[in-house]
């Protein structure tokens, strides 16, 4: 296959060839994770290029573990869980080279009457670009996912509960390149595979927890990026499996550095000309000014979209690289938001989602904020200079439970998401706590078992 980028036009040419027989018609779940079906390739060049295909909605209703939950709208045991449409978006028709013959097209959801379905995390994204373009601008984000590498498979770490598994590192590999190169077999896989799917590689490098690291792609044009990050993520886990180890997303594994997804996000007008770059202070236009202090007012209320779960919150301890205060500062890595790059490349780090977040939701909450600041023309705070574990700045919510609050009572998120996608996500958040509230843990053997 000459490009990972297909046409269709490409493809039809392909699977005469006999080169291509399989196609992934996916689309992006609550959780960030690809769902769909697998369709012969001559099936989907007859059928559902023309007619597209059906899902059922319980894909948008359901928790991590697949189980149908009650009190969602949009799909229940009373209205039969009938199907959506999953509509493909041929521009994401690319080749996946660590499957055979096989090419994926990404989907956006759509009810049977041809409108979207607003609480699809695509959609989520969609509405908020489209509120950006009526301004004239687009969004370029980049998102930085960490993984932790265990020699164990995914099954054998199922069998052992996903305990006492074996890391592919012994000590902190941070940068290192020696460390790098006990697991570059897998990690040369990933970055020339991930080419191979149409992402613009830049490097990878050791991380601090054992075992843990980094592969950067290329920023681009949000909706692009949000849709390879989920090509990313599925197929680091697959490609894992077929060496015969297992890679974790999660945002605390263990009570070590955590997994963070550090989301980049600039803006560029209609000609490609930057619109944070200018001449007030730090370099910053004012729409920045504004677009930067609507994080810092939004990101309280819109951490449920940054941080879906209750391990989310586990990652946000003070000197761990992961935020505490709701702080900006330039290129200073213990505020919430790290303000980097002059000019063109001038951008903001969001450095509270984990490996768990969905990038869509995390985009669109990004997004969402600015625009917050842009309409209320709210001022920026000075920067934050020096250690902002140590300062008296609003903090980060501490728990699922302060963010689900916050977001169900926020009215910057029904002004900006629709009073629909509100209590969508706020059941999600809450299914996820009475799970939680449900578990007994292994800290709770440990500690009562005979001593209490």
């Amino acid at each position: 296959m000459s490009s990972p980028r297909l046409t269709l036009d490409r493809l039809r040419e392909l699977v005469a060839e006999g080169a291509v027989d399989t196609v992934v018609l996916a689309m992006t779940d609550m959780q960030g994770r690809l769902q769909g079906k697998r369709i012969a390739a001559e099936f989907f060049l007859s059928d559902v290029v023309a007619n597209a295909a059906e899902g059922c909605g319980y894909l948008l209703a359901v928790d991590i573990d697949m189980n149908t939950v009650d009190g969602y709208e949009i799909s229940s045991w009373e209205s039969g869980y009938g199907d959506f449409v999953l509509t493909p978006d041929f521009a994401t028709l690319r080749t996946i080279p660590w499957h055979p013959a096989t090419v994926m097209v990404q989907c956006d959801v759509h009810h049977h009457d041809g409108t979207p379905v607003a609480v699809s995390p695509r959609q989520v994204l969609r509405r908020q670009l489209e509120r950006l373009a009526a301004y004239g601008w687009r969004a370029y984000a980049g998102t930085e996912l960490e993984f932790i590498v265990f020699r164990d498979t995914y099954e054998q770490a199922w069998d052992k509960d996903y305990a006492k598994l074996t890391p592919v590192n012994q000590y902190n590999v941070d940068y290192s390149i020696l460390g790098t190169s006990r697991i570059e077999p897998l990690l040369r896989r990933l970055r020339n595979e991930m080419a191979g799917a149409g992402l613009t590689v830049e490097s990878a490098k050791g991380e601090c927890n054992l075992g843990q690291h980094e592969i950067a792609f290329k920023y681009g044009e949000a909706l692009a990026t949000c849709d390879d990050h989920s090509v990313y993520k599925t197929g680091a886990k697959e490609i894992a499996a077929q060496e015969g180890c297992s890679l974790t997303f999660m945002a605390k594994y263990n009570e070590r550095e955590g997994n963070s997804c550090h989301i980049h996000l600039s803006l560029r007008d209609a000609d490609g000309a930057p619109v944070m770059a200018g001449d007030g202070a730090h370099g910053f236009s004012k729409v920045m000014e504004h677009f930067l202090a609507g994080q810092l007012a939004c990101l309280a209320d819109f951490a449920l979209l940054l941080a879906p779960t209750v391990n989310s919150y586990k990652r946000y301890v003070p000197g761990s690289f992961a935020p505490t205060a709701i702080a900006w500062g330039r290129d200073n890595r213990t505020c919430a938001l790290r303000v980097v790059g002059h000019g063109q490349s001038l951008r903001f780090e969001n450095r509270v989602p984990g490996g768990d977040v969905n990038p869509y939701l995390a985009v669109a909450a990004l997004i969402a904020a600015g625009l917050y600041g842009v309409e209320q023309q709210l001022e920026l705070e000075p920067e934050f200079t020096g250690n902002a574990y140590a300062s008296d700045a609003p903090r980060v919510p501490a728990t699922l439970r302060d963010a689900v609050d916050a977001f169900e009572h926020s009215e910057a998120a029904a002004l900006a998401f629709g009073k629909d996608v509100v209590r969508h996500y706020t059941h999600a958040g809450r299914v996820e706590l009475a799970a939680f509230d449900a578990a007994v843990t292994d800290w709770e053997r440990r500690r009562g078992f005979e001593r209490l």
